[in-house]
């Protein structure tokens, strides 16, 4: 059964079209996820959905009695109301029969025979037991709770933005609804609170209508994924891996639409050229049909982001914490943390809110001070840090002007030179938007300009703070290419559960209390390792985290290299060339549309060629540290 159509859609704000003469509709029970580059409408569709907000053409119709909760992305609050009062603030149905009950219980106290009354309180408990609201104030306790909310008498402006998120989230799932509206929902949530959404969201009967950058959720949630792209509403049967399948095939097929536009263009051009004898009929109908062929949109290619290898040479010795503590008032956050962190390494950490993950990437990218001990840097680390506070960007900047500031030229790793403009064009900005003000950009286009930035400073040790925070699906799985790549360092605190089995291989568990713990593996491997035993294969990093360092034979001075360990040191920085250059060759095909055997063929060399550099690597930054008598 049907509960809600659209149709013929379309919204722009100013010359800007978002997306035109969009139609669908949504069933009941369905599961939809919605996807598609920040700017692309995303929201803006949900809005209109949800009734928050008018399309400039065609109409949304309910079918009678359906019930809609919705989530916004950035949700309006009262500041000065309780988070109890804003609980039951959407409760309508609910919030007023509990309100009838009590009034009709405190006329009883005076009147205890009032037969009226007492008609009416049977009929109000018999509504009440139907909508299930006597358990209503057990619910909200429960859920603010595993949200990390305890206080229902404390005002929404006295909470942090993320607590905030969490109340107006926690509101949407009480609510009654026959139709789920959720924007980014994992946002601002640790990766437990996000298995555990998957879960309640997963045993609800309502309609989900979702966007997220979760491709976990996306994969075992939906039925449908949808996708905005260039104005138009794209819609796929599955989740999120049969999507890729799907659109795989559909770029395929705008290949071959283009080829054959091309191919139909050039025969009948080249019959108009000979002269067609007459002009009867059929021959003026071909005429017009060579005319609409010749204004007709040429099919192109699928937009894609691409993230050029960017990065500077990194020497053995990368960040070094000895001893650290770092407290905020009586809160400790670090208690003597020795950890060592080596070139090449890929560390995830995770844990709960407000543990002290963030505050550790701020004292690595020296943004904060330890309270005791010592933060290290190699000489020759050039570190970026990609932080959760792109809000602050200048509304009144132009795009261009910002990424200039980081860097008007860059080389790429098969030694290009890249100009600003043309990296923003990879990053999806046309250039129709780089003299755009800031202030212009949606949410998730400011959040991509400024990982675009982050990259231009072409570090080779990269931290990232939530980095899937408001980011697009696309955006992520091209970062994450990216980072498959990246032959330097990271650190990435992250709940993507997803990012973090793409792209770390050990990890930092921050368990509160200044309690911190490491685990040799993937994220995945780490819950299941957890599921299974309470204290999973870990150990306490309050003393010491770091790997055995190689043992070397001490020698009673430095030595200096062979002449045949000169002329390998020169045949390897050659060969890391060679190879930066074939790794960059390999990441650009991937970007085309593939046969899957071919696709699959280039992954597979593309990853021994990355297993080859990574070793070319060793031996050169072995070699390079005798040649600097630091061996």
């Amino acid at each position: 059964m049907r509960i809600l159509s659209a149709e013929t859609l379309s919204k722009q704000y100013d010359s800007r079209v978002l997306f035109s003469d969009v139609s669908f509709g949504i069933e009941q029970g369905a599961r939809i996820g919605l996807i598609g580059v920040n700017g692309s409408g995303k929201s803006t569709l949900l809005k209109i959905v949800a009734g928050q907000e008018l399309p400039d053409t065609g109409q949304v119709t309910l079918r009678s009695g359906t019930r809609i909760a919705y989530l916004a992305q950035h949700p309006t609050m009262d500041p000065g109301i309780t988070v109890r009062d804003y609980m039951f603030s959407g409760a309508g149905e609910r919030r007023h029969l509990l309100g009838d009950y009590e009034a009709v219980v405190a006329l009883l106290r005076d009147e205890p025979e009032n037969s009226a009354a007492l008609a009416r309180l049977s009929k109000l408990s018999e509504q009440l037991d139907a909508i299930g609201a006597w358990d209503a104030q057990a619910e909200v306790e429960a859920i603010l709770t595993r949200l990390g909310v305890t206080a229902l008498e404390q005002r929404l402006g006295e909470l942090s933005g993320g607590q905030r998120r969490r109340v107006a989230l926690a509101q949407a799932l009480i609510e009654p609804a026959d139709l789920l509206i959720l924007d980014e929902p994992t946002n601002h949530l640790d990766a437990d609170t996000v298995d555990w959404l998957e879960t309640v969201l997963g045993r609800m009967s309502a309609a989900l209508l979702l966007i997220t950058h979760d491709r976990y959720v996306l994969d075992r949630l939906v039925q449908h994924t949808w996708e905005l792209d260039g104005g138009h509403l794209y819609q796929y049967v599955g989740g999120y891996s049969t999507f890729l399948e799907q659109k795989l095939a559909r770029a395929a097929q705008r290949t071959a639409d283009a080829a054959r536009h091309k191919s139909v263009l050039r025969r009948e051009l080249a019959w108009l050229r000979q002269g067609p004898q007459g002009r009867g009929t059929k021959q003026q109908a071909r005429i017009d049909r060579i005319n609409a062929l010749r204004e007709q949109p040429e099919p192109g290619p699928e937009r894609t982001l691409t993230l050029t290898p960017i990065a500077q040479r990194l020497g053995t010795r990368v960040l070094e914490l000895e001893q650290v503590s770092r407290r905020y008032g009586d809160r400790v956050l670090l208690q003597e943390l020795t950890l060592s962190i080596g070139r090449g390494d890929r560390l995830g950490i995770v844990g709960p809110n407000g543990v002290g993950k963030s505050t550790l990437l701020n004292l690595l990218a020296e943004r904060d001070q330890p309270d005791s001990g010592s933060v290290v840097r190699g000489e020759t680390v050039h570190l970026a840090y990609y932080d959760q506070e792109s809000t602050a960007l200048a509304d009144t900047m132009r795009v261009i002007d910002y990424v200039k500031d980081a860097a008007e030229l860059v080389r790429t790793a098969d030694g290009q030179l890249v100009t600003a403009g043309q990296m923003l064009e990879q990053f999806l900005f046309p250039p129709q938007m780089h003299y755009a003000l800031i202030g212009t950009l949606s949410g998730g286009e400011r959040r991509r300009l400024y990982l675009l930035r982050t990259l231009m400073f072409a570090p080779n040790v990269l931290l990232l703070d939530e980095p899937s925070n408001d980011l697009d699906v696309q955006t992520l799985a091209a970062l994450e290419g990216y980072l498959d790549n990246f032959p330097g360092t990271l650190i990435v605190a992250s709940h993507d559960r997803y990012l973090l089995d793409r792209t770390v291989d050990q990890l930092l568990v921050f368990e509160g209390n200044a309690r911190i713990r490491s685990f040799p593996g993937s994220y995945s491997a780490y819950a299941a390792a957890r599921r299974e035993q309470p204290a999973p294969n870990v150990r306490p990093a309050k003393q010491e985290v770091q790997r055995e360092p190689t043992r070397k034979v001490p020698a009673e001075r430095p030595r200096s290299l062979s002449f045949k360990e000169r002329k390998e040191l020169t045949r390897l920085e050659e060969r890391i060339a060679e190879l930066e250059a074939l790794q960059a060759e390999l990441n650009a095909k991937l970007n085309t549309a593939l046969p899957y055997d071919a696709l699959q063929q280039t992954a597979e060399t593309l990853s021994a060629t990355g297993a080859e550099l990574e070793q070319t690597f060793e031996r050169w930054a072995e070699l390079a540290a005798i040649a600097e008598g630091t061996a």
